[in-house]
């Protein structure tokens, strides 16, 4: 049998555990072209919150007692596609369940002797290639600029603060702990706690360009920090992804016009033709410590739902990914 977990009820507020409900199907048989898969970690995203209200985005939402896709590594246990082959590590978006059947053209090999496997759902993964994406085809950085990253101990912003370093720029971060400034600060970032310092404070002398993982308060006051001809990069507003209803936006919007701002959001789905440039220029600095990385993982499927509202409440330092087999 097949455990995974489905939607049960559409969260309102933050995601609690009867949202959510564990159940056991039947294994699926592959047809031909066709791969099973066992998972070892799974993914849990705050995107996938969106995903949850029942309002189509720019992906299709969750069905109430459908699973939940996402992004997962594994290990091929049966194969009837000649390029994959039993024992293989792969990328798939199988998500919250333990095994699963999918079409070995949807797959993704990764090499575990590279880098761990994880690290193809973490910095080398769609949280790198986001922070790359959107340093460099969107606010399309500049040695010598400061940067705000918001969010900055998380999957996208630690990536996003590290490679804008690894740029040239100077680099100012917020987290949410003690523990979280600590590590940025070790990495170059010029990082403070926004439970205890005024973001204004902190971004006194001007910025070039925000990297936004938060939205709400942080991105008011980034505008109002940034200099004439700033940009931001809006990659997400986790802040206000479990409102009960639309809150108002930033009360500045009209220095986006006097400052002559430029806004722009993406949604990485656009841009994997790129993927393969990103690892090619990100997993040299994976393997030589210059890209540093860290992962909360959690283990057991059953306490996916309890991870999943962790990234709210700011549990995890870099990925937080669910461990739900073993890597043998």
């Amino acid at each position: 049998m097949t455990r995974e977990v489905v939607l049960a009820a559409r969260p309102e507020g933050e995601p609690k555990a009867s949202d959510f409900e564990l159940r056991e199907t039947p294994d699926a048989v592959p047809d031909d072209g066709e791969v099973v898969v066992r998972n070892v970690f799974v993914s849990v995203d705050p995107y996938m919150r969106g995903r949850m209200t029942g309002i189509r985005t720019y992906v299709p939402p969750y069905e109430i007692g459908g699973p939940l896709d996402g992004g997962a590594v594994g290990r091929v246990v049966e194969s009837r596609d000649e390029n994959v082959a039993a024992g293989d590590w792969v990328v798939s978006q199988l998500g919250w369940r333990d095994r699963g059947v999918v079409a070995g053209s949807r797959l993704r090999k990764i090499d575990p002797s590279v880098a761990p496997p994880t690290t193809a759902l973490g910095v080398l993964g769609m949280p790198g290639f986001t922070a790359w994406i959107g340093l460099l085809d969107v606010g399309r950085i500049q040695q010598g600029e400061t940067i705000y990253v918001s969010g900055a101990a998380g999957a996208v912003g630690s990536a996003a603060a590290q490679i804008a370093r690894l740029k040239g720029l100077r680099v100012i971060g917020s987290a949410g702990s003690a523990e979280k400034v600590e590590w940025l600060r070790t990495l170059g970032v010029e990082a403070f706690n926004y439970r205890e310092t005024r973001a204004k404070e902190a971004l006194a002398d001007g910025i070039d360009v925000y990297f936004d993982n938060v939205g709400g308060s942080q991105l008011e006051v980034a505008i109002s920090a940034l200099r004439d001809h700033g940009r931001v990069i809006a990659c997400g507003a986790v802040s206000r992804y479990n409102d009960a209803r639309a809150e108002p936006g930033p009360r500045n919007m009209g220095l986006v016009i006097t400052k002559r701002l430029r806004v722009e959001g993406f949604i990485i789905i656009d841009h994997f033709k790129r993927f393969p440039e990103f690892i090619a220029e990100a997993l040299p600095w994976v393997r030589s410590g210059e890209l540093e990385y860290r992962e909360t993982i959690v283990d057991g499927l059953e306490n996916i739902p309890d991870a999943f509202a962790g990234l709210f409440r700011g549990d995890n330092v870099g990925k937080m990914l669910v461990r739900v087999g073993p890597d043998d």
